[in-house]
């Protein structure tokens, strides 16, 4: 009788720890998207090592780690080979939707690739931060965009500097020749955001300098036809700017009487790598001669040197308000009868295949 009792303990026992394990294997519950994500929700970067990126990766790695998700970050390091790669390993693993930062951005070669993969196995999509083409995205009805217009960035920016200018122009004409030489640093090329930003941030500067009856901004080295110095490996990289901006203050300074008085870059990672010559060269330090320098994404970095005094302004991209469009979109995949936008505001979707973040102007004088 003893050994029947003890055997039914054991018994009881165990079905008790199988039935717990069964309940916490499920983070989010039975009938939450997390639960009906039955593979790994693969996320895939085009780099880890880009700043801004990584402020997304932390927010969306956040949201779904709280959420319950089983979920893997991919680095592409840059190589579209790599990713596609990625994308076939993680799709044959079982992956329940793919959210991808494509690499090459120069045709629509590697997103399609990347949709026909998924769509085969009937897998949702959403790119983001690097611009598709809506006949791209709309060739597969699982399949949306979040980026920002990318164009608007452009705007912002020119506009700010243009403002500085206006209000500062005596200043930083260095050598009082009536006119601003600037150097332009171009993150990528055939990049849809690096060509708005590097035409629209001089277009719309010069705009607002004709207002006040100042002369246009001068390209630095009357040489260079493009009007601008690109990263050329495509990765928007502060070592690119600082190597750039060395070169260019060896023969391009104040004795000379030629000196680069504005510094315009396409985000903030050139924009600190451009600081970071300036300094070397005696430059933007407390005390010293400051050259105007603006970038795009409003990274910590670039809000402490706006806060120190080396940068002057900034284009805020909201990684966090990012994040969340892309895990909202997410998770109306993964929810049966949902519609892909809910919850996203009207005001930032086009059509049903894109949601655009808001840009936001970020100086010293924004941030008190």
């Amino acid at each position: 009788m003893k050994k029947m009792k003890k055997l039914l303990a054991i018994l009881i026992a165990a079905v008790m720890v199988v039935g717990f394990a069964a309940c916490s294997s499920n983070k989010g519950g039975g009938d939450s998207p997390a639960a009906n994500a039955k593979g790994e929700i693969s996320v895939f970067y085009y780099t880890f090592s880009d700043a801004y990126i990584s402020t997304v990766r932390s927010s969306m790695d956040k949201i779904l780690g709280d959420g319950g998700y089983t979920f893997n970050d991919y680095d592409a390091n840059g190589n579209q080979t790599t990713q596609t790669e990625q994308v076939q390993t993680a799709l044959a693993k079982g992956s329940s939707l793919l959210i991808v930062n494509v690499v090459d951005t120069g045709s629509n070669d590697a997103a399609q690739n990347i949709i026909n993969l998924a769509k085969a196995k009937n897998v949702p999509v959403i790119f983001f931060n690097r611009s598709v083409d809506q006949s791209v995205i709309e060739s597969y009805d699982k399949c949306v965009f979040v980026g920002t217009d990318y164009e608007q960035a452009g705007h912002m920016q020119g506009e700010m500097i243009g403002e500085y200018l206006a209000k500062n122009f005596s200043k930083v004409d260095l050598n009082g020749d009536g006119k601003i030489s600037y150097v332009m640093f171009k993150g990528q090329e055939g990049n849809m955001e690096a060509i708005a930003r590097t035409q629209y941030a001089v277009e719309d500067a010069n705009a607002v300098l004709a207002k006040s009856n100042l002369p246009e901004l001068e390209f630095y080295d009357a040489a260079n036809k493009n009007k601008y110095l690109v990263d050329q490996d495509g990765l928007w990289s502060s070592a690119a700017a600082t190597n750039y901006m060395s070169t260019a203050l060896a023969q391009y300074t104040e004795s000379n009487k030629n000196m680069v008085e504005l510094v315009i870059a396409n985000n903030d990672e050139m924009a600190l790598g451009a600081i970071s010559a300036l300094q070397t060269a005696g430059y933007n330090k407390e005390g010293a001669t400051v050259i105007p320098v603006f970038g795009v994404d409003a990274t910590d970095a670039a809000k402490s040197a706006i806060k120190s005094g080396s940068m002057i302004g900034t284009i805020k991209q909201d990684a966090q308000g990012m994040a969340e469009a892309i895990t909202t979109i997410m998770k109306n995949f993964l929810t049966d009868g949902a519609n892909k936008l809910d919850g996203i505001d009207s005001a930032n979707t086009v059509g049903t295949w894109r949601v655009n973040i808001p840009y936001s102007a970020y100086t010293a004088e924004s941030a008190e």
